[in-house]
């Protein structure tokens, strides 16, 4: 593993319809819902850029033009962006990576836009061997079970010891050859790479949220009003 981290280009998952959301989202992207003065996607547009990540792809469905409007190429924020329209139904996790692959090439990192944290990418460390890296998080009180265990940068499907998968990893093109260009999730994908022992992950142990309902928004909103 190399300590070294090499800038690649990033895919910003921002398509799902955000039903948790509602009414928020009726009329516009959960990626544009704003807390502490910033668009969700754009804290990551803006620490992808320190991190020396500038070509940024991005997905989109329904309400897909807004995010175009809002976030145009991305030069305000230091970086470049290209869209990968998946029309009116999003193709699912799996399925929006395998769609955007011509833009992304063989190696690149994926992010949640619905998160917030201060992960810092550059401390990424992915091993050539690794079909998927993941980032892991402790378990958040509405996802008590996890997904994956960690065990020396290793994840395994073992059902004991697990963590929660932080939506940031660093995906090769092949995890998603088999992929027929429908919707496809993305968590069979992984457990696929962890049962072959070709799926490895560090753990995050600051700040992060998954903001996926109108009740983690408002705890977001007061913890970045706090600071």
């Amino acid at each position: 593993m190399t300590g070294m981290f090499e800038p690649m280009p990033a895919m910003l998952l921002a398509a799902g319809h955000g039903q948790r959301m509602r009414p928020l989202t009726e009329h516009l992207p959960k990626a544009l819902l704003e807390a502490g003065g910033n668009r969700l996607i754009e804290y990551h547009l803006l620490a992808l850029a320190r991190a020396g990540i500038h070509d940024i792809v991005i997905n989109t469905a329904r309400l897909g033009a807004m995010l175009r409007e809002a976030l145009a190429d991305g030069e305000r924020y230091g970086v470049h962006i290209r869209y990968s329209d998946e029309g009116e139904q999003p193709l699912e996790t799996a399925g929006g990576i395998a769609n955007a692959l011509p833009l992304l090439g063989r190696k690149f990192l994926v992010v949640n836009a619905d998160i917030w944290t201060d992960f810092e990418f550059g401390t990424l460390h992915a091993p050539e061997t690794s079909l998927a890296h993941l980032v892991m998080v402790d378990n958040p009180e509405h996802h008590p079970h996890g997904d994956f265990a960690l065990r020396d940068a290793v994840l395994s499907n073992q059902a004991h010891n697990r963590m929660t998968y932080a939506g940031i990893g660093v995906f090769r093109a092949e995890l998603f050859a088999d992929l027929d260009g429908s919707a496809a999730a993305l968590a069979p994908l992984l457990r696929r790479a962890a049962d072959s022992a070709r799926a490895t992950g560090q753990h995050h142990q600051g700040a992060w949220l998954d903001v996926g309902t109108p009740q983690r928004l408002a705890q977001l909103r007061a913890h970045l009003a706090a600071d």
